[in-house]
């Protein structure tokens, strides 16, 4: 259980401080989320914990002194301050001043934890022990902007329009609309390129999200899109890069419950993810990866994302941990592991028989 924790395990050196970076570090983007979007207000005002959980945020149980939920004041936007205070909430940092008593958040920001951290409930849903790396599905990124007395009406309608466990990454550097399932940060040590389509390594993608998306203050150039923002101060962002690789390249996959999955029709649907599905073409090694970039037209998805990204093609995901992720695919489009394989059963014209079938899906499940 610590090793899917992330957080009973002993760390060091890079992997330690990249687990700081990774839950803790702004990278300065609170002049974004402060300044700018005037985020903190709006918590202090009216973002009571009850809010804030329905918004898919949670909440660290290691964090919290003893005793302190069953008195607490969940429709009280003041106890989301405090909660900010004890560093309590996962993926934000606020900056609390005390003065005659009373308690004022000044700032706020973000940290990668806040889309691909979640929480084991083991308290309540919504709080619990922090489980690093996993996509948090309940997260609604797009309706949190919203709140923002800053944003106009008509970028509020498209933030509102993502939904929970989705984000764009992308809208804010094109002004087209199309989210994507927020993916994992676990599993990746052997996968050569990052998310969906594969435009660089981890730290590609780090350094993308961390300035371009979260704010932070750093800099970002990518040419093939025509990106080029400069650091409006020292960089906060790429020396830390490699500490967070390497952190989040300690995070392994999951594995599923026992009993979560038939074992010996597993053990058969693993002939046919090698053989006579040809799953292992694209999904091989540990990894369950491969090394090169596939044409949307190989794989039957729609290429309307894939168009908007520099390498204009799709990675094959990397498989760890399937069995915590529905839905499937990049735009969340396969509802089930069911779906995902009558998907490729259909595009690469596969004689599958509805034991085949089952039996492939029963070890996805134990992937």
């Amino acid at each position: 259980m610590a090793a899917l924790l992330c957080g009973g395990s002993a760390l060091r050196g890079a992997d330690a401080d990249g687990k700081e970076i990774f839950r803790h570090d702004t990278f300065g983007d609170e002049r974004f989320w402060t300044d700018t979007l005037k985020m903190h207000e709006v918590i202090a005002k009216a973002v009571d914990p009850t809010t804030a959980l329905s918004v898919g945020l949670k909440v660290d149980a290691d964090a919290l002194p003893p005793g302190i939920l069953k008195t607490a004041d969940l429709k009280s936007p003041a106890t989301t301050v405090a909660l900010l205070k004890l560093n309590a909430v996962v993926g934000l940092k606020g900056t609390v001043e005390s003065k005659d008593g009373k308690d004022t958040l000044t700032k706020v920001g973000v940290t990668c934890a806040l889309c691909h951290s979640t929480v084991d409930d083991s308290v309540m849903p919504g709080i619990g022990k922090r489980l690093d790396g996993w996509p948090n599905r309940t997260l609604n990124p797009g309706a949190i902007i919203a709140l923002s007395p800053a944003v106009d009406d008509a970028k509020k309608k498209v933030y509102q329009s993502w939904g929970a466990g989705k984000y764009d990454p992308r809208f804010n550097q094109d002004g087209k609309n199309g989210p994507v399932l927020i993916p994992p940060a676990y599993g990746l040590a052997k996968s050569k390129m990052a998310t969906y389509t594969g435009d660089g390594d981890i730290s590609y993608w780090n350094n993308y999200v961390a300035v371009t998306q979260m704010g932070g203050q750093g800099a970002f150039k990518e040419p093939r899109l025509g990106i080029d923002v400069p650091s409006p101060g020292p960089d906060l962002v790429h020396p830390k890069l490699p500490a967070l690789k390497a952190y989040q390249h300690s995070i392994p996959a999951p594995k599923p419950k026992a009993g979560s999955f038939d074992a010996a029709a597993a053990k058969r649907g693993r002939e046919v993810f090698t053989g006579a599905a040809k799953c292992s073409s694209c999904h091989g090694g540990d990894a369950f990866t491969d090394d090169k970039l596939h044409d949307p037209k190989e794989t039957g998805m729609d290429a309307t994302y894939a168009m908007r990204s520099a390498s204009k093609k799709y990675r094959a995901t990397p498989l760890g941990g399937l069995w915590q992720r529905p839905p499937y695919f990049h735009d969340g489009s396969a509802a089930s592991l069911d779906a995902v394989v009558d998907h490729y059963a259909k595009v690469l014209k596969l004689t599958l028989s509805a034991e085949q079938r089952k039996d492939l899906v029963e070890y996805l499940k134990s992937i």
